[in-house]
């Protein structure tokens, strides 16, 4: 079956938190940008034309404005690709037209001792040299729930997502550990004065932003607001969308509306004084891997949402946030594969980016402004 379906019906509602909304319609197109991506997990959009997509084996994926596919292979000291490990989110540097600076997330480490990082590279020559710029200081054995996203503020200092390692959940409690917690790092890996935990320049608890996360992949600052948003993965259940302000706890593992996977009670509460309760949550799970807000009049009906991928439920996500209690609808309903990133382009269309070892960037476009011929894929 040919990857463009042509006319589609563009949305159908699922159960939500509030009155079930009117079902949004419309028509869309779904074509592939990309395709044959081993492993992917973030895609940004050149300035210029094009796209590029971070493979968790070490390798940038670039597909041009003209159309050619480029692979670069990157040189870190000691990657560590197991598990969810690997070369993890891409931002574009302000700049990145003229020098064609990135800066990257990523594991290092081994199985005995692993760490989330941050770093910059110039995607020139052969097998660029990343730079690391920062580390995690909590070392763990896991290789799994390392966080990764990235966001960088207006101020020029970033934001980083670091997860619980998964056998680690009291350590998001705990301000001497970095694990669990978002943090944030001027350019150079020093930690701002102004962090609500500030002690001293090496102290783990000076770079905490906010604690009490489990595994957060999903953060986006609205352009509009200028709120930051940020989705995490639960356990069996209560997976999360918490409105991200410094200095807040966000309950993890005190706090959580969802179950351990052997059916265990991870705590008696869901809700507890001086942490603060998700503005929505999904049980049973489903999974969120990224967030991004959409403002865009391409899709007028998507104005004022959250987009929300998913892995577990294989589909796109839309959660209003112009509405109180938030509702949330499945869009584009051709999808029916794990997705690991989403992002708006210039042009207004959705782009997801599928998991797995055989990933794809996909554009769902509104029909009245495709102009792609129906087999000009690759």
């Amino acid at each position: 079956m040919p990857l463009l379906m042509g006319i589609v019906s563009l949305f159908w509602t699922l159960t939500t938190q509030a009155d079930d909304p009117p079902p949004l319609t419309g028509n869309f197109h779904q074509t592939q940008i990309a395709g044959y991506l081993a492993s992917p997990w973030a895609v940004a959009e050149n300035p210029l034309g094009g796209w590029l997509i971070t493979e968790r084996g070490g390798t940038i994926i670039e597909y041009t404005h003209a159309g050619q596919r480029l692979e670069i292979p990157l040189q870190i000291d000691q990657l560590y690709v197991a598990g969810q490990g690997g070369l993890l989110d891409i931002v574009l540097a302000d700049d990145f037209t003229e020098t064609r600076r990135v800066y990257l997330s990523f594991a290092v480490g081994d199985d005995n001792e692993n760490h989330l990082a941050f770093g910059t590279v110039r995607l020139v020559g052969n097998k660029p040299e990343v730079k690391t710029l920062f580390k995690v200081k909590t070392p763990k054995d896991t290789p799994v729930h390392f966080g990764g996203r990235l966001l960088k503020l207006a101020d020029g200092t970033w934001l980083m997502t670091s997860g619980d390692g998964f056998d680690y959940r009291e350590q998001a409690q705990q301000k001497s550990s970095m694990l669990g917690k978002v943090l944030r790092f001027n350019e150079d890996g020093s930690a701002p004065l102004d962090n609500p935990f500030y002690t001293t320049p090496d102290a783990p608890q000076s770079y905490l932003f906010t604690l009490g996360h489990r595994n957060p992949q999903g953060l986006v600052e609205d352009p509009v607001s200028g709120t930051i948003w940020l989705n995490e993965h639960g356990p069996d259940g209560g997976d999360e969308i918490n409105l991200l302000v410094a200095g807040n706890n966000y309950g993890w593992p005190v706090v959580t509306l969802g179950k351990d996977y052997s059916g265990a009670k991870i705590s008696p509460f869901t809700h507890y004084d001086g942490m603060v309760d998700p503005v929505f949550n999904w049980t049973p799970s489903i999974a969120p891997s990224s967030v991004v807000v959409y403002h865009d009049s391409a899709f007028p009906e998507l104005a004022n949402h959250l987009l929300v991928s998913s892995l577990k439920d294989q589909a796109l996500y839309a959660v209003a946030i112009d509405q109180n209690p938030m509702s949330t609808m499945q869009i584009f309903a051709t999808i029916n594969e794990r997705l690991r990133d989403v992002i708006v382009g210039r042009d207004g269309s959705v782009y997801v980016l599928t998991d797995g070892e055989r990933g794809r960037l996909m554009r769902f476009s509104p029909l009245r402004a495709e102009n792609v011929p129906e087999h000009s894929l690759r």
